[in-house]
């Protein structure tokens, strides 16, 4: 991530050893009492001075990360512009929590959108919608009470000032990557320790902690052992406040529950999908960097249900050419950087354990690009096997560079069995799918003859339902065992979901039969793409972000740094601007009648839009909607309103394009229906140019320039006499 300025390691030593020299004549001179005014002595001091800062300077990072110089003129305008604002802000705001204003809103509205549609349609998924407070039951059963923890740390002076024990040792390690003194030996060793610092054990953590003297970073002190720290939400059910629930911390659960009742409507075929998205909640101990890391915020995850043992899948065929940046957990434990590999051989040689994970693997990739992440900071990187749950097989996080480093937004899982399973056994529902065999097959079933059946029931009255089932759930081999052990020891003890029970030679007598089965029941395994909006949408805004060249003729401290945030037609909060060019035109009967035909066509195809007839230049407007991102103006003149020489552009408007700076002349009842087909990927801007005649701007050309629209920027303004400014051109062919 980061470059070194001016100097090598070799020129740094040198430096070094200068700086030491130099001071060893200062202080030479010092012993022979010169005084502090002797040339000699203002020579030399002012010798290691400038050594000194040489070496300084010789020292300092290059940063490579594009994305870390614009962060605070993003953040200026995410603030500004109210894409979303710490919550509760009034009030001093709480961490973690944050409010989207009108723009952040429909920005994410849209990347959801496009989610939908690229995932629940194209892959024909069903979509539900659960509640956000789960009852402990469940979340016991799915192990977050006992395991959802994060490991924590605290200053032992300041017992107020709380640190996830993790982040800090990736924040060290990042820290001595960069120094320039860094050998390759210990760069490969910090960089194992930073990738693997989330996976290790308690004592691990602490041990690491204490290698790299790590202290508090408020305030340098000591820090206390790591210990757990659970992350959900707990919160009371009802009046009484007997019940225990907490804040849901996935969406994921609410699918596994429902699992059976999504099969019946998909008629009980594998595989399939099941999506939702909704808000999750995590008590995070530190939250930072803005929406990365936050305590309430928005998932969307897909479980897509397929037969154990058979993942191939028929669409996997559709993304092999697809060339990936990969991490590999064996280059991860080397030290080693990504590397880009095809999908088809990284399934083929067992780097993606299956054909249904790496289609998702691809999927993904595909919809970062397509709602605007650059392909070149993005990568999948494979959990390590230290950091994988024990019932997954594989998983790769999809990471996206962005200011604070690689930042982990999606996770693609093969979860195994593992919920459902869990589950089924918590609340004897049967959570299974059946497939028809293709050759019948005669298998050995057990079952409880009649009359050790009948002294269950009498003899452990109302648990005897579960003791049967869990006899009659042995395998054939395990059955007779059971019952030769009772036989020879007259009683044995059965486990059963944790409780203990004993059973006799009368209980235990079973009766093994010979059943043709044309079926086979088996839980299914879930491949699990988990989706952080709110990181994507973090992503897509950094990536999206750029500034236009400052006027070299403008004084240093007049200069104006004119953000553009370049989002795509799809995902930008509003697709258009309406805009008269001046407060003229806006009073003008003809403009306001235009105006309300645009509106009903926008309004008719569902396009969200803006119409800014404030007094600002219009130049001005241009920009301040170039940093919302508002991909297309609609311009309405003097000669759209028949106040120009040219009657011919009466009900015509010009269409500029944000990132061109170009524009073009159609009637307003095109822009509408052109508007629409640019959004829907159906027309590009060169194709739309080819259509209609190019219209000379001086606004958004001085814009280009650094000008921004200043007084007297467009050649669409008004002559003298209320004429056209000439912003002519017409449509081709009239």
């Amino acid at each position: 991530r980061s470059t070194w300025r001016g100097a090598s390691m070799g020129t740094i030593e040198e430096l070094t050893a200068s700086v030491k020299a130099q001071g060893d004549v200062v202080r030479a001179l010092k012993a022979d009492k010169k005084p502090k005014d002797d040339p000699e002595m203002v020579a030399a001091l002012k010798k290691l001075t400038d050594l000194k800062k040489e070496l300084e300077e010789a020292s300092k990072p290059v940063e490579t990360n594009p994305f870390v110089k614009t962060r605070g003129e993003l953040d200026d305008v995410a603030t500004r512009r109210f894409f979303y604002r710490q919550a509760f802000a009034i009030y001093g705001g709480t961490a973690g929590f944050y409010t989207y204003g009108p723009p952040g809103s429909a920005l994410k509205a849209n990347i959801l959108a496009a989610w939908r549609k690229h995932f629940v349609i194209e892959e024909n998924l069903l979509e539900i919608e659960d509640p956000t407070i789960m009852p402990h039951d469940v979340l016991k059963t799915s192990g977050h009470v006992e395991r959802f923890n994060d490991f924590m740390v605290k200053d032992v002076k300041q017992e107020d000032k709380f640190y996830r024990a993790d982040k800090l040792l990736e924040e060290e390690m990042e820290r001595r990557i960069k120094l320039p003194a860094t050998t390759e030996e210990d760069r490969v060793k910090y960089t194992k320790d930073l990738t693997a610092a989330d996976s290790f054990t308690k004592e691990e953590l602490g041990a690491k902690l204490k290698e790299y003297g790590i202290k508090a970073p408020e305030t340098g002190n000591d820090l206390t052992d790591p210990y757990e720290f659970n992350l959900m939400f707990p919160t009371p059910i009802g009046p009484s406040g007997m019940l225990q629930g907490y804040l849901r911390p996935e969406t994921a659960q609410g699918i596994f529950l429902n699992y059976k009742f999504c099969a019946e409507q998909n008629n009980d075929k594998m595989p399939f999908g099941v999506a939702q998205i909704g808000k999750s909640y995590r008590n995070e101990i530190a939250p930072r960097g803005g929406l990365v890391r936050q305590r309430e915020f928005t998932q969307a995850e897909i479980e897509f249900f397929v037969k154990p043992g058979d993942k191939k899948f028929d669409k996997f065929r559709t993304v092999r050419h697809l060339k990936i940046p990969m991490l590999s957990s064996e280059v991860q434990l080397k030290g080693q950087p990504s590397f880009v590999k095809a999908l088809g051989e990284a399934v083929d040689d067992g780097t993606i354990a299956n054909e249904t994970l790496g289609y998702f693997i691809g999927r993904v990739y595909m919809f970062l690009e397509e709602v605007g992440v650059k392909s070149e900071h993005l990568r999948f990187r494979q959990h390590l096997p230290t950091e994988m749950a024990h019932y997954a097989c594989d998983c790769w996080d999809a990471e996206i560079e962005v200011s604070t480093g690689w930042m982990e937004t999606v996770g693609i899982a093969d979860r195994s069995a593992f919920d459902l399973t869990v589950h089924a056994e918590k609340t004897k529902v049967d959570l299974f799918a059946q497939e028809k065999l293709e050759v019948p097959e005669t298998v050995e079933v057990v079952s409880m003859a009649k009359k050790a059946g009948a002294l269950l029931g009498k003899d452990f009255k109302k648990e005897g339902v579960r003791v049967r089932g869990f006899l009659e759930g042995l395998k054939v081999e395990e059955a007779r065992a059971l019952e030769d052990r009772v036989k020879a020891e007259g009683k044995s003890e059965i486990n059963v979901g944790g409780d203990k029970f004993t059973v006799t030679k009368d209980h235990v007598v079973f009766d093994i039969k010979k059943e043709t089965k044309t079926s086979r029941n088996y839980v299914p395994n879930v491949i699990e793409p988990s989706f952080g909006i709110d990181r994507i949408f973090t992503a897509v805004l950094e990536h999206s972000y750029y500034a236009r060249p400052s006027d070299p003729e403008e004084k240093e401290k007049e200069k104006i740094v004119r953000g553009v945030l370049g989002l795509s037609a799809a995902v930008a909060p509003y697709k258009a601007i309406i805009m008269p060019l001046d407060q003229r035109v806006s009073a003008n009967e003809t403009y306001q009648a235009m105006e309300g035909e645009l509106r009903r066509g926008f309004a008719h195809r569902g396009i969200n839009y803006k119409v800014d007839d404030s007094g600002a230049t219009i130049g001005k407007r241009y920009a301040r909607n170039d940093e919302l991102g508002v991909p297309l103006a609609i311009t309405v003149d003097f000669d759209s309103i028949g106040m120009g020489e040219d009657k011919a552009l009466v009900r015509t408007v010009t269409l500029r394009e944000r990132d061109t700076l170009t524009q073009v002349r159609m009637p307003v009842g095109d822009v509408a229906e052109t508007v629409a087909r640019i959004i829907m990927q159906q027309a590009t801007w060169a194709e739309v140019q080819r259509s209609y005649s190019e219209v000379k701007n001086a606004a958004s050309a001085a814009i280009g320039a650094g000008d921004g629209g200043g007084a007297g920027g467009s050649s669409q303004s008004a002559p003298a006499g209320g004429g056209s400014g000439g912003g002519g051109g017409a449509k081709k062919g009239a």
